[in-house]
């Protein structure tokens, strides 16, 4: 029996060895994968940093900052730390549609990349609102939407 005993002490090194070897694989390929969730102030705070990473960027759209041009699919428009009027903000454009429920002073999350010019480029804009549904008005809709023609409700409209 005690010719046996080494070889489960190697074998078990082997699968230890085997078990930490494959962490260090999965941590590299999580830190490559990793997204950061900053705010425009912490943004702006890792100067440098902030350059090439793919971030998450939270905060709210700043009042009569967006710029949606429809037929170049281009939507610009500004993200601050909160609604104060001194808040501090980053100035964010991205070739997507906006979502339906994009506006002025709503939270939203933006996917991108932070460059040396001060821009925020997204590639994903997602708006982060409540669980409480609401009846659409026109001034709910993002710049250059239509809204609802005159005189029709939802329930008179042809689908």
């Amino acid at each position: 029996m005690k010719k046996k005993t080494p070889i489960v002490a190697v074998g078990a090194l082997l699968v230890a060895g085997a078990a930490l070897g494959g962490i260090v694989l999965l941590s590299d390929q999580i830190g490559a994968n990793l997204v950061y969730y900053w705010n425009p102030s912490e943004v702006i705070a890792h100067g440098k940093k902030a350059y090439g990473p793919t971030i998450r960027l939270g905060g709210v759209v700043r009042p009569s900052s967006i710029q949606w041009d429809p037929s170049a699919t281009r939507l610009a428009f500004d993200v601050a730390d909160n609604h104060k009027a001194d808040a501090r903000f980053l100035p964010v454009v991205s070739s997507d549609v906006p979502p339906q429920m994009f506006r002025d002073g709503i939270r939203v999350v933006v996917e991108g990349t932070y460059d040396r010019s001060g821009t925020f480029t997204a590639t994903r804009v997602m708006v982060n609102h409540s669980n409480e549904y609401r009846a659409p008005h026109p001034v709910d809709q993002p710049p250059g939407v239509p809204g609802t023609p005159a005189g029709t409700t939802a329930s008179t409209r042809d689908p």
